[in-house]
């Protein structure tokens, strides 16, 4: 059965967290991304809850979590910091961390910052923060893909959607990646409630504003792959796990992995795309089952 708790971080802002599993399991953090909350988890929190201790926040600027409206609150050390927040509010002493989309940024950012709180790392279709800005000037495909990125960050997003209004903001949103008719109504509307309340949509759109990634109109230039040792290297076991059917981000992404981190795992999931948490939970929990059980 899956808890609900506010939790006030000394971060300054309280976060909504969902939680399931025993309390003396071996704890999990979960990061959903954009434009999503804790749910991107429903379909892997029953599959995993038997043997985890699933740890579920709406992110800051999601959902049913605080909604800072300033970009600066949005700084990727702050993201980062209001996940140790969390487990230290919540007495965890060491976790393992699982991110999608922007939950996995953040959770790249954690693992590099070599604490020893993190034992193990998970990714789902998330890219490594260099190998993502190097393919944005290398590879013209991932470049195309990611012009949406500069469509957010601009000033004035908010009143598009305004005008269009969220029916047509789930459209875009999800229509190029999934059959719509494959998310229930109720679903539609989870999504549209929560993107709906005061001040959601700045906040959500402030992390991609908040990002130092640039997206560069035009030119493909080749860098040296020197340039993925200035990253510095993830020393934790860690797992990524990629549909391969992304098409915000490519396979491309999966490419040069190997340099930044030590012991580095990846589960190719054919038949997914980006939402593979919910597009393919089963392929996803076993494997994100299989890495947070091997202790070894």
């Amino acid at each position: 059965m899956t808890k609900f708790r506010r939790v006030k971080l000394k971060t300054g802002v309280t976060l909504n967290v969902a939680l399931a599993g025993p309390a003396d399991a071996p704890p999990v953090i979960l990061l959903h991304g954009f434009p999503e909350s804790h749910r991107t988890w429903r379909e892997i929190a029953p599959r995993l809850k038997d043997r985890f201790r699933l740890i579920m926040p709406d992110q800051r600027g999601y959902a049913g979590s605080d909604r800072p409206q300033e970009v600066g609150d949005y700084k990727t050390d702050l993201l980062v910091n209001d996940i140790f927040a969390l487990a230290g509010g919540l007495g965890v002493e060491r976790f393992s961390l699982v991110g999608h989309d922007w939950g996995g940024a953040v959770a790249w950012a954690a693992a590099r910052r070599d604490d020893p709180r993190v034992e193990r790392l998970a990714i789902v279709n998330s890219p490594h923060p260099i190998i993502f800005q190097m393919s944005l000037i290398e590879d013209g495909d991932q470049r195309a893909a990611s012009q949406y990125i500069n469509a957010f960050k601009a000033p004035g997003f908010e009143t598009l959607v305004e005008a269009k209004g969220f029916d047509w903001l789930f459209e875009k949103t999800f229509s190029g990646h999934v059959d719509l008719d494959s998310i229930p109504e109720a679903e539609k509307q989870q999504y549209i409630a929560e993107w709906s309340q005061p001040g959601a949509l700045t906040a959500m759109l402030n992390w991609y504003r908040a990002s130092p990634v640039m997206v560069p109109p035009g030119v493909t230039v080749p860098l040296p792959d020197a340039l993925l040792r200035v990253a510095g290297r993830i020393r934790i076991p860690t797992l990524v796990v990629w549909g391969m059917r992304d098409k915000a981000l490519l396979p491309v992404q999966l490419d040069g992995l190997e340099q930044v981190v030590e012991d580095l795992a990846i589960v190719r999931i054919p038949d997914a795309g980006h939402f593979a948490p919910w597009e393919a939970p089963g392929p996803v929990a076993r494997a994100l089952g299989d890495f947070l059980t091997d202790r070894g």
